[in-house]
């Protein structure tokens, strides 16, 4: 009991009047569900396999500390693998103070879904009347014979394209090819569905080859850009652009410029030089004023943060279906979009029934984050565009990004000041308190920021180097709402039930940000508007988890990469429902997010395997929805455990 305490002291706040002090951190569960770690586990391998993926399973294998679940907690040799110092330690010293789970798992597996298909069919063969470019020296297999006798066996008898579409455009590659294929291997058309499908609006915001080869020439003009970036710099007069360096572009892209001329882009031809200074001229008057612009009426409504990894175009339709009201794109690195990256632009897609939705832009240089807001502002179709200054990685923080933009005043302004010229839409930006974490920055730079033109702000309650080690600061948000008004702010973090989102609307936001919250519980949006405490099924959760491999294999694909590439995002996203403890076994409600569930059995074994923190048994979950794993199969989450501390 000496050691539960610690490692409850140790897990920080949360704690509450009716718990015990060794209870301190973790949720209260009622005495007759709670159990430990060998009956948890011995609960669920009575139907388990015993090749079931073992090396997946993450945590403290010897089972030194019952209290604690092992994906909260790393074996020592991680230290090692991760190249850490900390390994270097002396041996007595890592047994007496072991490891906790921290940051990414930085040495995980890569396995690209490509991995499990490597006798892959030419998709040429897929489309009707194409042939294949490169001929003989083409590295797909045009045999369609030889491609079926090394296909895995189909993991289902319906085809979510075919019932949705009408037809499914991987014929023979597909999972579930028996749905749809005729008796001599043709691929079938359901023609009535097909007809209703057309009208139907598509989902936006895809990069076309053409562009795409243009951004890769470095073919494309930011005339609006480059204009805006000498403004801010007052640097010397432009010079003529030569026509030789403007872009050929398509007819759509071409009915797009005219239409941005026309609004309120540049009326004067890219090749010609424009004066920045001195009379009255056509641009100052065409030009869309900041006043003008359209404004971001959000107040009140319930905000789905953009999550990276998870936050990607089907788990956003799930949290659209339980009430969520705005929706963002995960952050895109601008450089990458510049270069025509199409796993980079995958992050702009936009479903229909995301009425108001935004992406999210990570950059650390003016003129990178300027021309990236002039492309995207001519060739997608959201309602406003946010800065992210609140990522806290390394990989971004050393560059200058994210936090570190915070302590870049200068840089921050500029970067700002220009994206905000050349976009049409409203800017927002999303930051934390600030790097250090006695040194908040957020209330200096507010008034700063609704200076320079930004329509709303959002604040994550934390500094980057607490991470998600404490809880947030609503007594500082509340102060920043001050600050910043008249402009909007909404505040973010800790909110997992209505009660906490009703604790930060009075604090005077204008709304309220979900992010963990939304991950442990995307049903959380409904107990918002509905102000109640849902205590949902297991099978509720599991029809919930198979909209979603529906979702993601209408975005990735039915083919074996994109079984997989869904399988992985599915398991990303185990890795933080499993942390969600029904309402009906809590002693007390509602369930705080810094407060981890101990091990418990629940109302019947699907439950139970729910809340399993161990990889091998999230596979299993998915191998209910996406059929049995491929040989080799092995997963890790990006995340370690780091929010109970």
């Amino acid at each position: 009991m000496a050691d539960d305490a610690e490692a409850a002291a140790e897990s920080g706040g949360g704690g509450d009047s009716g718990v015990g002090a060794c209870e301190r951190g973790v949720a209260p569960i009622k005495a007759q569900y709670r159990t430990t770690k060998e009956r948890f586990h011995q609960y669920l391998d009575t139907d388990k396999r015993e090749d079931v993926c073992q090396e997946t399973s993450i945590g403290d294998p010897d089972g030194s500390d019952p209290a604690e679940p092992e994906a909260k907690r790393i074996r020592l040799e991680d230290g090692q693998e991760n190249g850490k110092t900390e390994a270097a330690a002396e041996p007595h010293e890592q047994q007496q103070v072991p490891k906790r789970a921290r940051g990414q798992n930085k040495s995980r597996p890569h396995v690209k879904p490509t991995h499990y298909d490597k006798e892959r069919l030419c998709p040429s063969l897929l489309q009707e009347s194409a042939t294949c470019a490169f001929g003989d020296r083409c590295r797909f297999l045009h045999d369609v014979g030889r491609y079926l006798e090394t296909k895995p066996a189909d993991l289902g008898p319906r085809c979510v394209l075919f019932d949705t579409f009408g037809r499914c455009p991987y014929s023979v590659t597909c999972r579930f090819a028996g749905a749809h294929l005729g008796p001599e291997g043709q691929n079938l058309v359901q023609e009535e569905v097909v007809a209703r499908c057309v009208s139907l609006p598509l989902v936006r915001n895809g990069l076309n080859r053409a562009l795409q080869q243009q951004l890769r020439k470095r073919q494309v003009c930011f005339e609006r850009a480059e204009q805006a970036l000498r403004r801010l710099t007052q640097g010397p007069a432009p010079v003529v652009v030569s026509e030789t360096a403007v872009a050929t572009v398509t007819p759509e892209q071409n009915s797009c410029h005219a239409q941005l001329d026309t609004a309120g882009g540049v009326s004067t031809p890219c090749g010609s030089p424009v004066s920045t200074c001195g009379a009255l001229t056509d641009e100052d008057i065409i030009r869309l004023r900041p006043c003008e612009k359209k404004r971001l009426d959000i107040s009140g409504k319930l905000y789905l943060a953009p999550l990276t990894t998870c936050g990607n175009l089907p788990f956003r339709r799930i949290c659209k279906r339980f009430g969520a009201d705005v929706t963002c794109g995960e952050m895109a690195v601008c450089t990458n979009l510049l270069q025509g990256q199409m796993s980079e632009w995958a992050l702009l897609k936009r479903h229909p029934c995301e009425d108001i939705f935004g992406v999210q832009l990570e950059g650390a240089f003016p003129d990178t984050m300027t021309k990236c807001a002039e492309l995207l502002n001519r060739t997608i179709d959201v309602d406003f565009v946010d800065i992210n200054v609140g990522c806290p990685i390394d990989l971004v923080y050393k560059k200058g990004g994210g936090c570190a933009l915070m302590n870049r005043s200068a840089k921050f302004q500029q970067i700002v000041r220009g994206v905000n010229e050349v976009l049409d839409v409203p800017l927002t930006v999303k930051m934390r308190t600030g790097v250090q974490e006695r040194v908040s920055l957020a209330h200096r730079l507010l008034p700063e920021l609704r200076d320079w033109g930004v329509a709303l702000v959002t604040l994550h309650g934390r500094s980057r180097e607490q991470r998600y080690t404490r809880l947030a600061d609503w007594p500082y948000i509340e102060q920043c709402a001050k600050v910043a008004s008249p402009m909007p702010l909404f505040g973010n973090g800790d909110i997992l039930s209505f009660e906490d989102a009703n604790c930060a609307m009075q604090t005077g936001v204008a709304g309220v940000m979900i992010a963990r919250g939304a991950l442990l519980k995307p049903w959380l949006f409904t107990e918002i508007k509905e102000q109640r405490h849902w205590d949902i099924s297991s099978s509720e959760r599991l029809d919930i988890l198979r909209d979603f491999t529906h979702y993601g294999l209408e975005h990735w694909g039915s083919d074996t990469q994109g079984v997989e590439r869904t399988r992985r995002f599915l398991l990303e996203w185990l890795s933080f429902l499993c942390r969600y403890v029904p309402v009906g076994l809590l002693e007390r409600l509602p369930q705080r997010i810094n407060e981890r569930p101990p091990y418990y059995l629940g109302r019947d074994h699907l439950e139970t395997l729910m809340a399993s923190q161990q990889a091998a048994d999230w596979i299993r979950i998915s191998e209910m929805l996406l059929g049995p794993v491929p040989p080799g199969f092995v997963f890790l989450p990006k995340h370690k455990a780091n929010a109970y501390k």
